[in-house]
This record gives C-alpha cells, structure tokens and sequence, in this order.
C-alpha cells in the first residue's frame, strides 16, 4: 500500500492498550490512530539510534576535532 507521500505502508491487525492509545493520540496532536502510532514509532527508532551513539564512546569509531567543529 502506498500513501501520498510514496512511503511504504503495511496493515496490521493489532491488540493495543486502549487507553495508552488514546494517551498516544492526546500527547501527538494527531487526528488519527494510524498517525499517533506512527509518530511513537518514529519517535522511538530515533530515540534508540540516538542512545545507541553512547555506546562508541571511547571506541575509536569516529576521529576528529570536536573543538574544531564546534569553532
């Protein structure tokens, strides 16, 4: 299924927690259950990638000069 933006989309039948579904929508602003969950997804692929950055401390996996980026 493609929607207007040309993004990949797949239906699911699934069991959620109603009132933490209807939290989700409050707290998003979106008009629908499909956006709200959406948006937590994104939300929390992002938020995982970003925590997973602090486990490369100290690794060696990026070289430079942070005082010379931040100049």
């Amino acid at each position: 299924m493609h929607t207007k933006h040309n993004l990949c989309m797949k239906r699911a039948n699934l069991v959620l927690d109603e009132k933490l579904l209807e939290k989700t929508v409050q707290a998003s602003g979106k008009k629908t259950y499909s956006e709200a969950v959406n948006e937590a997804m994104r939300q929390y692929v992002q938020k995982k990638a970003f925590t997973q950055i602090f486990s490369l401390e100290g690794s060696g996996a990026w070289q430079g000069n942070l005082n010379r980026i931040r100049k």
